[in-house]
């Protein structure tokens, strides 16, 4: 039965999807959902608002709203069949969550969505390249310095992005392109995403937004030959026009045969 009680309400617009008002809560019932921080369930929401002040983006508010009522034991059945690990402390809630692990060295901002939590990634000593097996021209070793990588979880803010050399790479790209590594990704941030399949308008806002917080120093754009990646170019280029920036730009193309063609 609904009645009018406190409840979360987040602004889709304003969220960036870092995740990190996910531990925040308890209850687990915010999720990263298609990018975007969501209600779960009304019923797992205490309208306490123990995450409003993880929010970067001020994206969540409490409201009095018609809902379903607050139902503690069905948020603790949830939080258990989850797994859900929370960093928040509501009185008069048990904390029903599994032990908090250990924080590591290399992430940034905690975060109940795997996918969306921010790490950076030290990068290899010469012994370790020297001694990591190679079975193709290469060195053999990753170039990937951060996670996320996918475009719409990244949030602008991120600090592997501050005064990067940025990498944007259509999703097909890494696959086609077997030097992708040491030839484009080596030395760079790297955000990735499909420019056919996404939502374009939703892109150029984010990097709009990157580009004006973030003092990208350049921007290389991998694509593949075929028509529906040239959107990505154009992507980068209005949200450089949105920020009022002027960042060197290279655009890179890779057939559909694994050849880099410029």
């Amino acid at each position: 039965m609904k009645s009018t009680r406190k409840i979360i309400k987040i602004d889709e617009a304003k969220c960036n999807g870092c995740g990190v008002c996910v531990p925040s809560c308890a209850e687990g019932a915010i999720q990263i959902i298609d990018g975007k921080a969501r209600l779960v369930a009304e019923k797992f929401c205490d309208g306490l608002g123990a995450c409003l002040g993880e929010c970067p983006e001020g994206a969540l508010q409490v409201v009095d709203a018609e809902v379903e009522a607050f139902d503690e034991a069905a948020a603790m059945a949830h939080v258990r069949a989850t797994g859900h690990v929370s960093t928040g402390k509501h009185a008069g809630h048990a904390q029903a969550t599994a032990p908090k692990p250990a924080a590591r060295a290399d992430q940034a901002s905690p975060c109940g969505c795997p996918s969306a939590v921010i790490q950076t990634f030290a990068a290899p000593t010469a012994c370790e390249r020297a001694n990591t097996p190679v079975s193709r021209p290469g060195s053999g070793v990753s170039a990937l310095t951060h996670w996320p990588i996918q475009i719409h979880l990244v949030p602008p803010t991120a600090p592997f992005l501050r005064g990067a050399d940025l990498l944007v790479a259509a999703d097909c790209t890494p696959t086609a392109y077997h030097r992708f590594h040491d030839d484009l990704l080596r030395g760079k941030a790297v955000l990735m995403g499909c420019p056919k399949f996404d939502d374009a308008e939703a892109y150029i806002n984010k990097f709009a937004a990157i580009f004006s917080q973030a003092d990208i120093k350049s921007v290389t754009v991998a694509v593949m030959e075929v028509p529906c990646c040239q959107g990505m170019p154009v992507i980068v280029k209005r949200a450089m026009a949105q920020a009022g920036k002027n960042i060197p730009l290279r655009v890179v193309t890779i057939s559909t045969r694994g050849e880099l063609l410029g």
